[in-house]
């Protein structure tokens, strides 16, 4: 998978204002934990999560997204008649139908010419919305485009440990295929990508390759099911361990085929973004890679997990704080549940 005429023109990130630590998290579990006998700071100690944060209860992700992608549209430069498609790439959307790209579109106010759609898969939402517009850029269908997305993770770590105080008989091994879900967060990001003889900043697209180990997709499985739990918030279960593996293994087969597409050594990328999982997923992938953690930019201890907005809101906030500058090889590197894995290089 080769670009020769995309560009990445702006990335933006909105945070959420409620900060809620691990400590907290654990205080509300501490009848589980006394009857599991499950020491205090696990949680922390585990995964590298000091805190997360949550939008304020009832937010729509399309109203976040419009905020998000307006940012991200303004630091562009580019004009809204020539945004040709915005895709809506998170887990969570204001509603099945219709497509939440929707109402960010009619926020935004882009032409009524523009393709919309929603794009869900996982944590890979976003990066999966960076190829298509880059493909209708590169066919010269678009001269620009938007994939925007906001992923709200209070209604998951709430219902979780709502049904977690309320089932008595809780194992150690329930407990654990719950873990995860604490360790999700909330944020927002958005990505303008437009036609090199458009671009101002010049950041080209270079490619990348895709991968997919669907044998693992019953790995971490969510949703909602109000009948067994009797509410609407989400719920997730995930066998954490046999996860990180699979998608270590993963990204090792989609980082090669990555190098290859865009005939990189190691030596030749300078910084990294990841998808933001946890400590010993980034330091198992790093090894795995052959890279040097030193070129990531890790937020996950501050912001969780954020599903399909982690990885963009990590290159948002390192470009912001200068850990990106000219001339730097960057790589993307997607991994999301299903298994699925999706990594990119930008010339900057």
């Amino acid at each position: 998978m080769r670009y020769h005429h995309v560009c990445v023109e702006a990335i933006a990130c909105t945070l959420p204002p409620e900060v809620v630590t691990s400590d907290e998290l654990e205080h509300q579990l501490l009848p589980v934990y006394e009857r599991l006998g499950l020491p205090a700071g696990r949680l922390e100690l585990m995964t590298g999560i000091r805190e997360r944060r949550f939008f304020p209860r009832g937010t729509r992700p399309g109203d976040i997204s419009a905020v998000t992608a307006q940012k991200a549209l303004t630091a562009s430069g580019i004009e809204p008649r020539d945004v040709g498609a915005l895709f809506h790439g998170s887990v969570c959307r204001d509603q099945l139908e219709p497509a939440t790209a929707n109402a960010v579109h009619h926020a935004l106010g882009i032409s009524g010419n523009a393709y919309l759609a929603d794009i869900s898969n996982a944590c890979l939402g976003l990066l999966n919305g960076v190829v298509q517009i880059a493909d209708m850029i590169e066919l010269g269908h678009i001269r620009a485009g938007i994939v925007v997305g906001t992923e709200d993770g209070r209604g998951l770590v709430e219902g979780t440990i709502a049904s977690v105080l309320k089932d008595e008989k809780i194992t150690r091994q329930q407990f654990k295929l719950d873990f995860a879900s604490l360790t999700i967060g909330s944020g927002s990001a958005a990505i303008v990508l437009c036609d090199r003889q458009l671009s101002r900043a010049g950041h080209r697209l270079l490619g990348g390759a895709y991968a997919c180990d669907t044998t693992s997709h019953e790995l971490c499985e969510g949703g909602v099911e109000f009948e067994k739990h009797g509410d609407d918030r989400p719920r997730m279960q995930t066998d954490s361990e046999a996860l990180l593996h699979a998608g270590i293994n993963l990204a090792g087969k989609t980082w090669a085929k990555t190098r290859e597409a865009l005939n990189w050594e190691n030596a030749d990328v300078t910084k990294a973004f990841t998808h933001q999982v946890g400590r010993a997923h980034r330091k198992l992938l790093f090894e795995r890679l052959e890279l040097d953690p030193a070129i990531d930019f890790p937020t996950v201890d501050f912001l969780g997990n954020t599903g399909a907005a982690a990885l963009p809101t990590a290159a948002a906030l390192g470009i912001e704080q200068g850990h990106v500058v000219k001339g730097d090889r960057v790589a993307l590197l997607g991994i999301g549940s299903g298994l699925n894995a999706l990594m990119l290089g930008i010339d900057w």
